[in-house]
């Protein structure tokens, strides 16, 4: 028995944020003192590190499960299910629904359990939960919804990752520039085929102050109040992640028993282009090889870093609209891979 990805939808919100919205904040640095640089400085050292040119925000009267249920209907639309057959959904997100009104995070009761409302499935067996993982946390709930398929515990799961990030973020910080929303969401199903998920890896390094690289933190105007904000530290997960990913993406690979030369596109999570293609290169250097032309589909120029929603999303444009020239065709090898707030990094070889 193994799993395999029959529908895939996405909600890419409408209002896009270019990098020069940012050209009238008053950034500070995490003391509170006034960042010396000007700010078409700042923003144009940021758009060639990041590779970032704009970002989209979901409109004022949208939440998260709202736009967790706009994808998951595309993607149970798309895979031609009975939604009531469902037996686990799976909704990795890392604020909640916070509102327009407030940024106070709100995930009570689920935002899983919201978007079973939504979708109106009346089946009180189809399990509906929340995953708190960090970026990396949709691809970790894919692994759980293999998990309960290889059990038998299940046969359909829907798998979202959505965020609203532009509703916690810090206007004083340079870094709330890379932040951004969306959703996309994927039904997987039971396969008797030799499709789908080959094999997975997942690691946690939290000993050594790596839990505090991306967390939840004051402002750095230090008059404002307790209000708190998505942090990081981006120097020391930009150092993290090209140290630790690239051995648990081989790690992965290497179990699903095929040849690094079979491998044709690497889904890896939309969080900073400097570091991806870096992490991409020391990864086949692992290999003693260079990184193959067009190995990396990359939206965050375009996207922005919306957490959980990178893959899923970036996945459902490649699939249904070839973006950037990119297309994934039958029988083809692909990995995903994600790191972040935990820390945690995950990755997964898949036979499309």
């Amino acid at each position: 028995m193994n799993s395999k990805i029959i529908g895939t939808g996405s909600y890419i919100p409408k209002q896009s944020i270019l990098n020069s919205s940012f050209l009238d904040h008053s950034f500070l640095d995490n003391h509170g003192n006034p960042i010396l640089s000007k700010n078409d400085e700042i923003i144009d050292k940021f758009q060639s590190i990041t590779g970032i040119k704009e970002r989209k925000y979901v409109s004022n009267t949208r939440t998260s499960s709202d736009i967790a249920f706009e994808a998951s209907k595309i993607a149970i639309n798309t895979s031609f299910i009975d939604a009531e057959k469902i037996d686990y959904i799976i909704l990795a997100h890392n604020v909640g629904d916070v509102t327009n009104e407030s940024n106070q995070v709100d995930a009570m009761p689920s935002l899983a359990s919201r978007v079973k409302s939504k979708l109106g499935i009346k089946n009180p067996n189809c399990v509906a939960y929340d995953i708190l993982f960090g970026c990396p946390g949709w691809l970790e709930g894919v692994i759980q919804a293999h998990a309960f398929i290889k059990a038998k515990m299940a046969k359909k799961c829907l798998v979202i990752g959505s965020e609203t990030l532009s509703r916690v973020i810090d206007s004083s910080d340079r870094d709330g520039m890379i932040f951004a929303d969306g959703a996309g969401a994927v039904v997987i199903e039971a396969s008797s085929g030799d499709d789908g998920v080959l094999s997975h890896e997942t690691v946690t390094y939290s000993n050594n102050g790596e839990a505090d690289y991306i967390y939840y933190g004051k402002s750095n105007n230090l008059k404002s109040d307790n209000t708190k904000f998505i942090k990081m530290q981006g120097r020391r997960v930009y150092e993290f992640a090209l140290s630790k990913v690239p051995g648990a993406m081989k790690k992965c690979f290497d179990k699903s028993g095929h040849s690094i030369k079979n491998l044709k596109k690497i889904f890896i999570h939309q969080a900073n282009q400097k570091m991806d293609d870096a992490i991409i290169k020391r990864f086949y250097k692992l290999y003693d090889l260079k990184a193959p032309l067009n190995i990396l589909p990359m939206n965050i120029e375009e996207f922005g870093n919306s957490s959980t929603a990178t893959i899923p999303t970036l996945l459902d444009l490649v699939i249904k609209k070839k973006y950037n020239g990119h297309e994934i065709n039958r029988g083809d090898i692909i990995l995903f891979a994600s790191v972040g707030a935990g820390m945690n990094i995950n990755a997964v070889t898949y036979q499309y």
